[in-house]
């Protein structure tokens, strides 16, 4: 009969907490909500976000405000959220690193496959080759043949080791079979004021962070990273196209937060974001920037989650790419 009442009174408190959570769950969010970007200021994860921000507070009728908080490629911050309650309050948005830095870093204090709960694939971009205008190649063929007649005299900037902008010039490399020097950043803003002032030629990165820049004549495009030409820049070449058929590479950007967070809340957070980003307010200034809204469930999220982590694995190992 003992047994009995302890099975009963656990029963009781188990299905009180799932009902406290459901409640809990409905009245989400009853104050502010931040979205942590774990970069600088002015890049293509800070923009993002802050579109998704500025819709979500229309629908959750509450202050949702973007913090920068900067740091050894996203990782500082990452390693604090791992910390934080999983009550909603607290979230970041950040790009394909996050993924990637578990190959380059061998002392993550967390567990990137288990130590976040995957809530939504923000966007998808590809990234475009852009020199400063005084740069002499005006497409990729006189790119190559330029590196090629000046080996390890030409540098590339990226937002840091290992990011899906530096892994697009290694790629790039690779098969272009030239010598350029990668020049990392901490974050892709500083990467491209140092573009735009002509101190490195050469940078790959996402659309929505340079497409203004290359509108003003202040860069110039040479190639896109996808296999199909982006309806941000129609007459810009791919890359593939250009000469390197086959060339692709493609960054993401997705939302997280802390783990073990209850079912009913994701629920509702996953399913909030997925509504506003296939809105057509989302859906069109997400292709403004040359970003396509992500489609996919939460559970198909988790899922690609884990599949890029084993993906990019492979690839750094493969190109024994070791961070600095």
């Amino acid at each position: 009969m003992k047994n009995f009442y302890s099975f009963l009174q656990k029963t009781l408190i188990a299905l009180s907490l799932l009902f406290v959570g459901g409640v809990y769950a409905q009245n989400f969010p009853s104050g502010p909500v931040k979205i942590v970007v774990p970069f600088p200021p002015g890049g293509t994860t800070d923009i993002l976000a802050r579109v998704l921000a500025n819709e979500l507070t229309k629908k959750w009728g509450q202050t949702v405000l973007v913090e920068n908080k900067p740091g050894a490629s996203g990782t500082i911050f990452s390693e604090q959220l791992t910390n934080m309650p999983a009550d909603g309050y607290t979230l970041m948005v950040t790009a394909t690193h996050h993924v990637i830095n578990p190959s380059l870093y061998k002392n993550l204090k967390y567990n990137t496959r288990k130590d976040f709960t995957p809530i939504s694939l923000v966007a998808g971009v590809p990234n475009v080759l852009v020199v400063n205008p005084a740069f002499p190649a005006q497409n990729i063929q006189e790119l190559i043949a330029y590196a090629k007649s000046n080996p390890g005299r030409v540098m590339f900037g990226s937002s840091g080791t290992g990011g899906a902008n530096h892994l697009s010039g290694e790629l790039f490399k690779a098969m272009a079979k030239v010598d350029m020097v990668h020049v990392p950043y901490k974050g892709a803003a500083p990467a491209l004021n140092d573009l735009l002032g002509n101190q490195i030629s050469v940078m790959f990165d996402s659309i929505p962070g340079v497409l203004s820049h290359i509108k003003a004549g202040k860069l110039r495009a040479l190639g896109v990273t996808s296999l199909t030409r982006s309806a941000a820049l129609p007459n810009v070449p791919t890359i593939s196209e250009s000469g390197l058929k086959g060339f692709e590479a493609l960054a993401w950007f997705g939302m997280y937060a802390p783990p073990q967070m209850s079912p009913d809340l994701l629920n509702k957070i996953s399913g909030d974001v997925l509504s506003v980003l296939q809105s057509p307010q989302v859906k069109n200034q997400f292709a403004e920037q040359g970003a396509d809204s992500g489609n996919m469930t939460q559970a198909e999220y988790a899922k690609y989650v884990d599949a890029e982590i084993t993906k990019w694995a492979k690839v750094i190992s493969d190109a024994n790419i070791k961070a600095e």
